[in-house]
């Protein structure tokens, strides 16, 4: 799978897809991550890419040229034919995991992050066919969620994750909340593991991390749980 970021700030990106997981999945050819300056692509002198908002108003808006440039290079160097393109902004449908999961069965996503007051609705209209958001809140900029989209949706394609990272059992599976996990020591600070972990009775440990998932469910996310009771 490739993920092509448009950004004003490559840099962001290069630190976390070096480390971890990410790097793994990269160094495996799994996934190619594929960082694009808008700035290089504006055919203004000074490599201006903002502008006063028409009507007036605080702030400033990304232009259109620089940004649709760059898409153009990014699908005619490598071949897109149907590009999906994902804004990252406020207004958009909230991401969850069953978008990460439709996302992940694409062979390429296009990311656009924003800054300043947003982008020319023209772009949006003529090459973006996803709005996302990651929450009921404000950026300053889109880098951080699209960092996030590619994280989410890269550990749902086979061989990013290994055995022990698998994400079979997170949550929002079933839109259940996971269950706590324990490890060693047995005893920290007077609190222990539940019986039932030690006890080698999987049929029972099963049933108990399905009862934790529930409860936790029913307490913080009321509305996932009543999902999970359809």
């Amino acid at each position: 799978m490739r993920f092509h970021i448009m950004t004003l700030f490559p840099e962001i990106f290069n630190s976390y897809m070096s480390e971890s997981i990410m790097k793994r999945a990269v160094e495996k050819e799994i996934i190619e991550v594929y960082v694009y300056n808008i700035r290089d692509f504006s055919t203004n002198k000074h490599k201006k890419v903002d502008d006063y908002p028409f009507g007036g108003g605080a702030g400033m808006v990304m232009t259109p040229q620089p940004i649709y440039d760059t898409y153009k290079h990014i699908i005619d160097t490598h071949n897109i034919k149907e590009p999906r393109v994902i804004y990252l902004t406020p207004k958009g449908k909230v991401h969850n995991q069953t978008i990460a999961q439709e996302f992940s069965q694409i062979d390429d996503v296009i990311l656009l992050c924003g800054h300043y007051e947003g982008v020319d609705q023209r772009i949006i209209d003529l090459i973006v066919t996803d709005e996302i958001s990651i929450g009921d809140y404000v950026l300053t900029g889109g880098e951080l969620p699209a960092l996030i989209l590619i994280d989410s949706i890269s550990r749902l394609i086979p061989g990013v994750l290994n055995q022990n990272e698998s994400f079979e059992e997170e949550s929002f599976k079933d839109n259940l909340l996971e269950y706590p996990h324990y490890t060693r020591p047995r005893e920290f600070n007077n609190l222990e593991v539940p019986d039932v972990l030690l006890s080698g009775n999987h049929k029972n440990i099963e049933k108990w991390r399905h009862d934790e998932s529930v409860r936790i469910t029913k307490e913080r996310r009321p509305d996932l749980y009543k999902k999970a009771c359809k």
